[in-house]
């Protein structure tokens, strides 16, 4: 859920914590560019994007984000688990920032690291990413 002001945007966040567990918090984006009736952020570089489409029934095992990027639900809704067994639900036109990278000399270890991710309902899932 995006949470606004005048001012700025309160977006989600998916990251790794300092002790290797993915988290949630939440990420404020400055509107200080535009007009008062277009607030905009600051321009941010991207390095490229792509489009996925997951039929009914996807589910993945936990991962990590292999690169940052945003993430925006266009089309079915997609539950994201964390590790402490808390979720969240992003539906058409949510998104969210991924940056669950694994740390930085880490190997992957699928008890610890991570998020998963599944589609609900019947609806196929079509998702936009937007690498930071």
């Amino acid at each position: 859920m995006i949470a606004s002001t005048d001012t700025a945007l309160t977006l989600p966040e998916l990251y790794t914590d300092v002790d290797g567990v993915a988290r949630f918090r939440d990420r404020p984006v400055a509107l200080t560019e535009g007009t008062p009736m277009t607030r905009l952020s600051a321009l941010a570089p991207s390095g490229g994007w792509q489009m996925r489409r997951s039929p009914p029934g996807f589910v993945s095992d936990f991962h990590c984000t292999t690169t940052p990027q945003w993430l925006l639900v266009l089309q079915g809704r997609m539950e994201i688990g964390l590790r402490d067994g808390s979720v969240r639900v992003f539906g058409p036109g949510e998104g969210f920032y991924s940056n669950d990278t694994l740390p930085a000399g880490a190997t992957f270890d699928a008890a610890r690291h991570g998020h998963r991710s599944r589609l609900l309902g019947d609806e196929p899932l079509v998702t936009l990413f937007v690498r930071a």
